[in-house]
């Protein structure tokens, strides 16, 4: 069984479909990348997932539970699915530790001096410890990108889930974020990753997910997809990386 399964989901806005019938695992240890043209539907995937967008039809499984149910804690819930978001969605008024901390006392009930250990243990293991009393204006986007990882992962969740981890960063911040997630690989740490950038695809994911139209269409390799896949659009969109 896999930690998260994704069957037959639709989501709507008004009459736009979006989301068209999606069929997904997620198993334990998964580097799994989702990629696709702009307004293909991968952010509202995410957003599903985690239940900050509810879906229209179809389901969606966590560890065999199902989680579209109406009765669902969602609170809860995002204890075990991270999010990291597209632009990192830290508050500004706070330092790096207290982002870090916030959530620990205010959701997982911890005292402050228990928060501030496993704050602090998550930063350290980002290397953002030196940082800790800086505040998000002070950071630079690679800088930031880790405080909100560092965040997700003080909640000890199952699965991490990042919505374009490197658009707002440089090529060489782009590919720190690559090699820090490939740690956290190494480390069994599971994540789902929507991504537009071809460059990080490759270095962290061994197999991508093609998504068009609110439709899976696509789960192999970049090479298989840019050079084999028998649909010309699939390979003309894998084979930019050649061309950039």
């Amino acid at each position: 069984m896999a930690l998260i399964e994704v069957r037959k989901l639709v989501k709507k806005f008004g009459e736009q479909t979006v989301l068209n019938g999606i069929n997904l695992d997620v198993s334990e240890g998964d580097m799994k990348v989702v990629m696709g043209p702009s307004g293909c539907g991968k952010s509202t995937l995410l957003r599903c997932l985690n239940r900050l967008e509810d879906s229209t039809s179809g389901s969606i499984y966590f560890r065999g539970e199902e989680i579209t149910r109406p009765d669902v804690d969602v609170r809860a819930l995002r204890q075990h699915i991270g999010f990291v978001f597209q632009q990192f969605a830290l508050y500004r008024h706070l330092n790096v530790l207290d982002n870090v901390t916030l959530g620990l006392i205010k959701l997982k009930g911890m005292s402050r001096a228990e928060a501030k250990r496993k704050a602090l243990f998550e930063l350290a293991r980002l290397d953002m410890l030196s940082s800790a009393d800086k505040f998000p204006g002070q950071l630079s986007g690679g800088q930031k990108q880790r405080v909100a990882l560092a965040r997700a992962l003080a909640m000890d969740p199952a699965v991490v889930l990042f919505d374009e981890p490197t658009s707002a960063l440089d090529p060489v911040m782009s590919r720190e974020v690559a090699e820090l997630m490939n740690r956290l690989h190494q480390e069994k740490v599971t994540m789902l990753c929507v991504t537009h950038d071809l460059q990080l695809a490759r270095q962290i994911s061994d197999k991508v997910v093609f998504l068009d139209k609110g439709v899976v269409c696509a789960e192999d390799s970049i090479d298989q997809l840019s050079r084999h896949h028998p649909d010309q659009k699939i390979r003309a969109f894998f084979g930019q990386e050649s061309n950039s």
